[in-house]
């Protein structure tokens, strides 16, 4: 596998990361980056992946080829619950070997693949297994998704050293503006705190406001 695939995560469940993953396809793709997103795992649908969806919605793609192949959708389960969990309910166990290998397919096709988990780094995909600790083993590059809310700082800590303990490479921190945050005052203190974080700590890093554009 070409080493295009970029693993994103976030500090928290409804923090929106597929909304970031779209926004940095979009934006790859204009760079002249041909880029195309995948779900390591979706929970919570039957058929169709609605983080897939929205992700082609905000690139303003429509449903691409390898939607329609399932590659970029290759696990679906029904109950809205953590990945290990979901599996369980189903009754069918997660298939690695067949993410592998659509992951695979997507690297050679594209330039770049951004490969979104489910939740934050800590959410198990097995009961014995995590998902940061999956990332680790694959040597994916983290494109990691923080906010400016009350509380983002102290879980983008967390995060980061549980990263660097693994020797998972940062390659961006997305400042997500979606959803709008009420408090304007603790918003522009994290995103200054985040940005001397990175200058400070992971100098290789890309710092990305993600702003809102909609989604409809």
């Amino acid at each position: 596998m070409k080493k295009n695939v970029y693993f994103v995560s976030g500090i928290d469940t409804n923090i929106g990361k597929s909304y970031a993953t779209a926004y940095l396809a979009k934006t790859w793709n204009e760079r002249g980056i041909r880029t195309i997103t995948e779900k390591l795992i979706q929970t919570g649908d039957t058929d169709m992946s609605e983080d897939i969806e929205l992700h082609r919605r905000i690139m303003g793609t429509g449903l691409l080829p390898e939607d329609k192949e399932r590659l970029t959708m290759p696990e679906i389960y029904s109950y809205p619950c953590s990945p290990h969990l979901a599996a369980e309910i189903d009754k069918r166990p997660i298939d690695f070997d067949k993410i592998e290998r659509a992951t695979q397919t997507l690297s050679e096709r594209y330039d770049a693949v951004l490969l979104e988990g489910a939740g934050g780094l800590m959410v198990p995909l097995t009961r014995e297994l995590l998902t940061i600790d999956y990332v680790a083993q694959k040597q994916y590059p983290l494109v990691f998704v923080t906010s400016g809310r009350l509380g983002s700082i102290n879980h983008t800590l967390l995060s980061l050293e549980a990263m660097t303990r693994r020797g998972i490479r940062l390659h961006t921190l997305a400042y997500n503006l979606f959803p709008e945050e009420d408090d304007e005052i603790i918003r522009r203190d994290t995103e200054e705190y985040m940005r001397d974080l990175l200058k400070r700590e992971y100098p290789e890093a890309e710092f990305v406001v993600v702003p809102f554009l909609g989604t409809k």
